[in-house]
């Protein structure tokens, strides 16, 4: 079956390139797998790093490096625990993470 496509009269060249870098930004951030599981990982609370280290099998450090990517992108945030004062627990900043989701969308939609 042909389709017809509508003929435009001229060419339209004047277009500027959309802005993408806070889309992109976003999507570097989580096309990391251990940045990833991080964020699925504190979707239930907050944790401790020792703790995600165990569950994502990683040293504790490199688990430190992504939480620190993670902060400065303010996706998440460290509070100290109420029990046991030296120990930093990271929790997600779900407005933020909402965010980053609807800056991904306006380039996916």
């Amino acid at each position: 079956m042909r389709v017809d496509l509508p003929m435009l009269p001229d060419l339209r060249l004047d277009y500027a390139p959309p802005d993408v870098a806070a889309p992109l930004a976003a999507a570097a951030l989580v096309s990391d797998e251990t940045r990833a599981r991080i964020l699925v990982l504190l979707k239930t609370g907050p944790r401790c790093v020792c703790e995600m280290a165990a569950a994502l099998g990683a040293r504790e450090n490199a688990v430190s490096n992504h939480l620190a990517k993670l902060r400065d992108a303010g996706l998440v945030r460290a509070v100290r625990g109420s029990a046991d004062s030296r120990r930093i627990y990271y929790e997600r900043d779900e407005q933020a993470c909402l965010a980053a989701l609807l800056t991904l969308g306006d380039v996916l939609r």
